[in-house]
């Protein structure tokens, strides 16, 4: 019988950016539920190990994964499975973007592009199909992955950005039917959320979107964390659907 306490024990969790500010709160609710984290991280050896210790229970680890680089994943990939043995749910946080006016055209240069699509698609689908297979073997295998409410507005810190989110929504769609059903696929869409992801934006920013939001504040890391623990522990029967954490943003 389940641990209601514990609903996702024996389950091994893989959170790719798990040491920025939403990935680090999706290890603590994943670690608090019960399952085994791996803290997938960029940069920061000492910060990512140092989350990984501080979550409830025991056998976390820490391991380093580029997502521009699909060796190494596929390296990351080979760790998680050396350590954990198997991987269950893999969420896909990572990404980057850059402010850039959306009328500035000659702005976005082809250079950002690529390295927004690279980090926030190629990346991801990259490392969704090098752990495809460790989920399909467990018969219930959940991926994650953290768009952006930009994906349906098309507004957002960038036109590309944009347009690599939406792509991310189309691929929980396409992967949704094609990984099914041994895969569930999932886009969790928040608004502008609490972190310094976006470089520039500070105090004054928040102030201002949480005054337009109807809920009225600004999306926490906390909100978008519960609502990717949601998705293994509630909305069981879902995918290939976008799950909006917004406060309302959008409408």
């Amino acid at each position: 019988m389940t641990d209601r306490r514990k609903p996702l024990a024996g389950k091994v969790a893989v959170i790719v950016g798990g040491s920025g500010g939403i990935g680090r709160e999706t290890c603590a609710e994943m670690a608090a539920a019960g399952a085994r984290v791996v803290v997938g991280y960029r940069n920061g050896r000492e910060r990512a190990e140092q989350i990984a210790a501080g979550l409830d229970g025991g056998g976390h680890v820490a391991l380093p994964v580029a997502i521009e680089d699909t060796p190494s994943i596929e390296t990351f990939r080979d760790g998680v499975l050396a350590s954990a043995g198997r991987a269950d749910i893999l969420v896909n946080t990572a990404g980057i973007t850059k402010p850039v006016a959306h009328a500035d055209l000659d702005a976005l240069t082809d250079e950002l592009i690529d390295q927004i699509f690279v980090n926030n698609w190629r990346g991801v689908f990259a490392t969704i199909r090098a752990f495809a297979p460790a989920l399909k073997a467990t018969g219930d295998g959940l991926i994650v992955n953290v768009s952006s409410i930009a994906a349906f507005t098309g507004i957002g810190s960038n036109i590309a950005y944009c347009g690599a989110k939406a792509g991310l929504d189309i691929m929980a769609n396409s992967l949704g039917r094609a990984l099914a059903p041994e895969i569930r696929v999932l886009s969790v869409s928040p608004g502008a959320v609490d972190t310094q992801f976006v470089p520039g934006r500070g105090k004054e920013f928040n102030d201002k979107v949480a005054a337009t939001t109807p809920l009225r504040r600004i999306t926490s890391p906390s909100d978008v964390a519960r609502a990717i623990l949601a998705c293994a522990t509630h909305l069981t029967f879902s995918t290939g659907e976008r799950i909006v954490v917004d406060g309302g943003r959008h409408l």
